[in-house]
């Protein structure tokens, strides 16, 4: 099985990059990539969008669009599927996961194609690894973790930087969104390879390790 896994930040890539093969093994391919936001699922789906704009949800009708003519007929050989990682921040999940289907049924022919959404972000499947999270930040602030509820919807970022941040959330957020977002990218980059994909207490997380074996 290939997987062509979507993905909405940085940071995102390179957790994926490092947890993917602890999921599915190296008898799989992948290829994570990365885009520069979230954006918002066009009106008309359609219409062409840009190849240069680089927002995740704006160019998901065009992507699908294209994989569906790139996967389809018979590939048993070598199947392959598309993987949409994205947060769900402050949506309706229910919503928005009728959305996305909604771009996926308006595909003709349709890429085998599932959608994984991090309950509240991303910063969820490493909060869900207290021993990875401990082991990459010794000195972090364990009363942060131990108040923390899985995939609670509370500003999951801000709860890993109050864990792990100098000055916490508010110090970092005053540094402005290019700091956030370089620090984002270091968490992945500390965390992600200690962690234990089969011991993890984010059910979003769960879900989409159980979505990609379910497929292989």
């Amino acid at each position: 099985m290939h997987f062509e896994i979507l993905v909405e930040d940085t940071s995102g890539k390179r957790a994926l990059d490092v947890l993917v093969p602890k999921i599915v093994g190296d008898q799989h391919t992948f290829r994570v990539i990365g885009f520069r936001g979230i954006g918002h699922i066009p009106r008309n789906l359609k219409r062409g969008t840009s190849a240069t704009n680089r927002l995740l949800l704006n160019q998901l009708p065009r992507l699908l669009r294209a994989y569906g003519r790139t996967y389809a007929g018979d590939r048993t050989d070598h199947p392959a599927a598309v993987i949409l990682v994205c947060d769900l921040d402050d949506r309706c999940l229910r919503r928005f996961r009728q959305r996305l289907f909604s771009v996926l049924n308006a595909c003709d022919p349709k890429p085998l194609t599932r959608f994984c959404i991090a309950i509240e972000e991303g910063e969820a499947w490493l909060l869900g690894d207290d021993a990875a999270m401990t082991a990459a930040y010794p000195k972090l602030r364990c009363d942060v973790l131990e108040s923390y509820e899985n995939d609670a919807i509370c500003g999951t970022w801000e709860v890993v930087a109050d864990a792990v941040y100098a000055g916490g959330a508010r110090s970092l957020r005053n540094r402005g969104w290019r700091a956030v977002g370089r620090e984002k990218s270091i968490w992945a980059e500390r965390i992600a390879p200690l962690m234990d994909v089969e011991n993890n207490a984010s059910p979003s997380f769960c879900y989409f390790r159980d979505k990609l074996r379910e497929l292989t």
